[in-house]
């Protein structure tokens, strides 16, 4: 492999992923030549781009900023991506970065498509960062307020920002719900409580859903008090969903609203740009507790046999790091 080349994790058919070796755009003015030192995988979306579930109405939507190839496959796909950079600016050369890129050894994109590491974020917490820009918007989009009682369903990568994040605001009551009980630790880790669905406390002001499953998000619906709003962030890839809106859903004047990262939130988009809503994602993961989060690392060469084993139903990953030379 030559100076001008690099390798790129690709999904060459649904459930099979290989490395390949690829060029590297050309040298220009503008640009910066970033070396990976980690990635994260986004384990639910990724799993299901993986197994070539994205539907054919939201193909266009999903597209990654620098995904190369089209769903189902063969795709190069990912979006949280820490590296140094070579080549570029002088401010630039030789800083931690992050960039919405796939998983890949080097790459070299635009300077306006990295950002500078926080000093006291280290890059390896730094694989949060795409994640937990998805906790901000959806914060932005349905803000808990003071005293609130809070429970996010589903304690993945996504539910525990998001918990992580209510948890700062004042008189807020966090309960964490997931049917794995190792999460507890987890929870307790980041300030909040935890149950089971069984165990869950009811009448609660905001519920936010993140399990991907269609009964996490009756759970939520259940737990919700009068008037509450629950906030879906789960992606369901092709998978239909059975929704209970017979019971207390309509008496109990819910409110059941969608928030995704692609856009910038509704009640900001017009004084935050995508840019500074990542850098805002970085500033918060300045806190250590939230190493927890990151249950496992392998190296690089090994993605496509990661990538099967998440894909299969791996219940105790949270974020997934990949590690490179």
């Amino acid at each position: 492999m030559t100076d001008e080349h690099a390798r790129a994790f690709w999904v060459v058919r649904p459930g099979q992923g290989e490395i390949r070796d690829e060029a590297l755009l050309e040298s220009a003015p503008g640009h910066v030549l970033v070396a990976a030192l980690y990635s994260g995988i986004s384990r639910g979306t990724e799993t299901l781009v993986f197994q070539g579930r994205v539907p054919p109405s939201e193909r266009a939507r999903m597209r990654a900023p620098f995904q190369a190839g089209d769903f189902p496959a063969p795709v190069k796909y990912g979006y949280a991506s820490v590296g140094q950079v070579l080549e570029g600016p002088a401010t630039l050369r030789g800083r931690e970065v992050f960039c919405l890129h796939p998983h890949q050894t080097r790459y070299r994109v635009p300077v306006d498509a990295v950002l500078t590491l926080p000093e006291d974020v280290p890059a390896q917490r730094a694989v949060l960062a795409a994640n937990m820009e998805t906790a901000v918007n959806a914060l932005m989009d349905v803000p808990p307020r003071v005293g609130d009682r809070v429970t996010v369903v589903g304690a993945g990568t996504l539910g525990c920002l998001v918990a992580h994040l209510a948890c700062q605001v004042p008189g807020v009551q966090v309960q964490l719900v997931d049917v794995n009980p190792a999460r507890a630790a987890i929870a307790a880790a980041l300030g909040a409580d935890f149950a089971d669905p069984e165990r869950a406390s009811g009448e609660q002001d905001l519920v936010v859903h993140t399990s991907a499953t269609g009964t996490g998000l009756n759970t939520a619906l259940a737990l919700a008090a009068f008037e509450a709003t629950v906030l879906e962030l789960s992606w369901y890839g092709d998978d239909e969903v059975r929704v209970s809106l017979g019971g207390s859903f309509h008496s109990g004047r819910l409110r059941l609203v969608s928030s995704q990262v692609g856009a910038v939130a509704a009640a900001r988009r017009a004084t935050r740009s995508h840019r500074q809503r990542l850098a805002l994602a970085l500033s918060l993961l300045r806190e250590p507790a939230l190493d927890v989060l990151i249950t496992g690392e392998d190296r690089f060469e090994d993605l496509p046999r990661v990538m099967q084993r998440l894909a299969a139903g791996d219940g105790d990953t949270i974020c997934h790091r990949i590690a490179y030379s």
